[in-house]
């Protein structure tokens, strides 16, 4: 895990050793153990380094094999072992311990197709002397950053936004994702997966590599509608087991974030089977005493079954205050909720605890359908197949507290899914327009490229390739990003293995859903081995901060405030609205305007 930066231009005076060194110190939070450089005439590499994996001196970047290549890479190839005995018996020798030579002796063997080989969260970068030529790369769901500035001059690139201002790349606004942000919530632009909110930067999209060619993807449609029950239960034990038991491969101390939820605990769970238990295993969680979606009460039960060593935060609106500006520094964009700021003080307090690497529990949500809102696709689908009376699935979902809401709406989308993006795609438009505290001129010139897409495939399965691949996971995973590097912190996900993912995707939609269970599949795996009243809870939906209670204190309101004038004065807000109550939301809130005025609101500092 590391912050890596780099330029690539003929012009020798846009490629001097100044110039990425102050790249390097803008990503210092990223690797506080080591820092280097190497430039020539046509290219410069800088890194600073979270050293995790052979920690000594010779694994420091940028790092050149066979007289030829210079690599800098972030983060982590949990595979590597495996690769680099394969490579060996080709004829490739290695002079360190690390993941990171590995990735290059892969590069000089397998080209591009290198990647494929890779199991792990990464973005690195390596320079060809002999072509005079830079491949990078993009890890599969994007948990590791890369971000471009492109002219007909250089090429500069560094996995934080700030590395590039550090280097002279002009700081400015995308006015249009900021209109889309501000309407309906979105942070990125699915259609155009490279856009940012900042008009001149572009990020390397997940799985893609600098020609920006993707080079894996998922087959939804190509399901294994024969597999058992318990052949499909199996194969699922063994491939999140083998990715649990990979993440843990560190030559530093490793712990683990712990929601109260099945899916850090089912990490949890399995760490506990996998590791001697001389020492307690770490953990970490955030707790709303007295706040009524307070997980705290599952939190201690998970810790107490395996005699965790655990920790709690309690952030609060005064501690927000006093650290917002720093979590927007860090972030760079802005963000759907405060929620964020509970993950941002866990990683703080793994820090405090000196717990260098964490695993953690994203991705499970949206490749098993944790989310409530999955349920209307499954049953669209049902309804499709003239299966959804038969399948008793609205009863057993009403029976654990799900709300019916198979109206007729729903039934004309599942017959006509084309008609039904379309009504989506004109009513989000149309309620953007209909945004009474934005300006006139802003909304008119801003909203002729405004966005709302739906999924491609209408079924179970094509929203969840949708939010896993598309639009949805990966402004989760920058949020993780950001937030475990502000405090120099690694953080490995144990349900993003691409194989696990490949198979949970070759399964049917009543894997994910069943007798009105979201993540069916995940629970039965882990029935035997968690609490019941952890595996079978019925209230848990997305975690979530007290940030309705936080919003009505005076001084966030102050912030909020502050917020608009700024966007005020930039012509964006109609002044009328610091005339307006703050409407304190909760996180989840769709209409949670405030919240978004003030994170925009940093786009202009």
């Amino acid at each position: 895990m590391c912050g890596i930066a780099g330029i690539i231009s003929n012009n020798s005076s846009l490629v001097t050793a100044d110039r990425v060194k102050k790249m390097t110190d803008a990503l210092a939070h990223r690797g506080p153990d080591a820092e280097g450089h190497w430039f020539n005439s046509t290219a410069a590499l800088g890194n600073r380094r979270l050293a995790i994996i052979d920690l000594s001196n010779a694994a420091n970047q940028p790092m050149h094999y066979l007289d030829r290549y210079t690599i800098i890479h972030n983060g982590e190839i949990y595979n590597y072992i495996e690769i680099k005995e394969e490579l060996q018996k080709k004829g490739y020798s290695f002079f360190t311990r690390s993941d990171t030579e590995v990735i290059v002796a892969a590069y000089d063997c397998w080209k591009n197709e290198c990647v494929d080989h890779f199991d792990g969260m990464f973005a690195f970068a390596v320079w060809d002397e002999k072509e005079k030529a830079l491949f990078a790369a993009r890890d599969r769901f994007g948990e590791k950053p890369f971000f471009y500035f492109l002219d007909n001059e250089q090429f500069v690139f560094a996995s934080e936004m700030k590395a590039l201002w550090a280097a002279g790349i002009e700081r400015k606004v995308n006015l249009k994702l900021l209109f889309n942000y501000l309407t309906i919530g979105y942070v990125d632009n699915p259609n155009i997966p490279e856009e940012t909110f900042f008009e001149n930067i572009s990020k390397l999209p997940a799985a893609s590599f600098l020609s920006i060619s993707n080079y894996w993807d998922i087959d939804v449609e190509n399901e294994n509608k024969k597999i058992s029950d318990a052949d499909a239960i199996e194969q699922f034990g063994f491939l999140f087991h083998r990715s649990v038991q990979r993440r843990l491969r560190s030559d530093v101390s490793i712990g683990t974030s712990l929601s109260g939820g099945l899916d850090s605990s089912s990490i949890i769970a399995t760490l506990h089977s996998l590791t001697s238990h001389n020492s307690p295993l770490t953990a970490f969680t955030s707790v709303f005493p007295g706040f009524e979606k307070d997980e705290s009460m599952f939190a201690k039960l998970v810790a107490d079954k395996f005699h965790l060593q655990h920790f709690t935060v309690t952030p609060d609106a005064a501690t927000l205050h006093n650290d917002l500006e720093k979590l927007f520094y860090y972030q760079e964009e802005p963000f759907s909720s405060s929620s964020i700021y509970a993950q941002y003080k866990v990683y703080e307090l793994a820090k405090q605890n000196g717990i260098k690497v964490l695993l953690d529990g994203q991705g499970a949500d949206e490749t098993l359908a944790g989310y409530h809102k999955y349920y209307k696709w499954y049953w669209q689908e049902l309804f499709r197949k003239r299966k959804l009376i038969s399948s008793n699935e609205l009863n057993a979902a009403k029976e654990l507290g799900i709300p019916d809401k198979f109206g007729w709406r729903n039934r004309v989308a599942a017959l006509f899914p084309e008609f039904a993006t379309l009504f989506l795609e004109r009513h989000f438009l149309l309620n953007a327009l209909r945004h009474e505290d934005l300006t006139k001129d802003f909304t008119q010139l801003q909203s002729k490229e405004a966005y709302y897409i739906t999924p491609e495939i209408f079924s179970l399965n094509g929203v969840l390739y949708f939010n896993t691949c598309m639009h949805g996971l990966e402004e989760l995973l920058r949020y993780a990003d950001r937030n475990s590097m502000a405090h120099g912190r690694e953080v490995r996900l144990p349900f993003l293995d691409h194989e696990l993912v490949e198979f949970i995707f070759s399964l049917p939609a009543n894997f994910k859903i069943r007798n009105g269970w979201t993540k069916w599949l995940l629970r039965k795996n882990m029935e035997k081995s968690l609490p019941a009243e952890i595996t079978w809870r019925r209230d848990k939906t997305g975690f979530e901060p007290p940030q309705e209670q936080w919003i009505q204190n005076e001084k966030i309101k102050e912030l909020i405030t502050d917020a608009k004038k700024i966007l005020v004065d930039e012509k964006i807000l109609k002044p009328e609205v610091l005339n307006k109550k703050i409407e304190a939301r909760s996180a989840h809130d769709a209409d949670n305007y405030d919240w978004r005025y003030l994170s925009s609101s940093f786009l202009f500092k």
